[in-house]
């Protein structure tokens, strides 16, 4: 019984481990991005040369990324950009050539996959809003900046309010000076014109009015 048991479990790892292992060597067609998911709008990780071999961990059902090994380094690559040998020849890697080729079919998780090869990357730090899709980052990103603008011109509102309030004040203050400038210039002249009239009666050359030429006293 012992014996059956062994041998039953033993068969079944035989079964398995083609699963396990399953991967397929491919080689990219172009120098092309290897990035940190499923779509040119995640981060690139690396870049592969054109030519270089690649392992294909596995390839997503849905759409025509495969999840590939490059020099130690993970990442995706889309399926146009990668052949593999079928039949003595290089085909582009599709959903078509999956099972003969042995590549398995994945699926992608933003946690999972990064939490496995890119905790040391600056982009980590933000997993929590790649994991609802790139289109929802880039969305909420786009919102960001555009809050940022809008706080921005309302700052720069705010502190051209302020100028042209400060410059108004510094236009009333010269308005008002202006006035009292005047007003002490106008009180000056009169000042000086009464001063001139003061002197004027002084003067020692100025004659009585009943004063008759001729008359000795006014020679006096």
């Amino acid at each position: 019984m012992k014996n059956l048991f062994a041998k039953i479990a033993a068969a079944g790892l035989f079964v398995l481990a083609p699963v396990v292992a399953q991967a397929a060597e491919g080689y990219s067609t172009a120098n092309v991005n290897m990035r940190a998911g499923p779509s040119t709008r995640y981060p690139a990780v690396a870049v592969i040369p054109a030519g270089s071999a690649v392992e294909i961990r596995g390839c997503l059902s849905d759409v025509n990324w495969c999840d590939v090994e490059f020099y130690g380094g993970r990442g995706w690559v889309s399926g146009q950009y990668v052949q593999a040998l079928y039949q003595q020849r290089r085909i582009y890697v599709g959903p078509q050539y999956y099972r003969p080729l042995g590549i398995p079919v994945i699926r992608f998780s933003v946690d999972n996959y990064w939490d496995r090869y890119y905790r040391n990357r600056d982009f980590y730090r933000e997993r929590d809003r790649w994991s609802r899709g790139p289109d929802y980052y880039y969305r909420d990103r786009d919102n960001r900046a555009r809050d940022r603008d809008r706080r921005d011109r309302d700052n720069r509102n705010d502190d051209r309010n302020w100028r042209d309030a400060d410059r108004n004040r510094d236009g009333d203050r010269d308005w008002r000076n202006r006035d009292r400038d005047r007003d002490w210039r106008n009180r000056a002249g009169d000042q000086e014109r009464q001063d001139g009239w003061r002197d004027g009666n002084r003067r020692p050359d100025r004659r009585d009015p009943d004063c008759l030429p001729g008359d000795l006293s006014c020679d006096q």
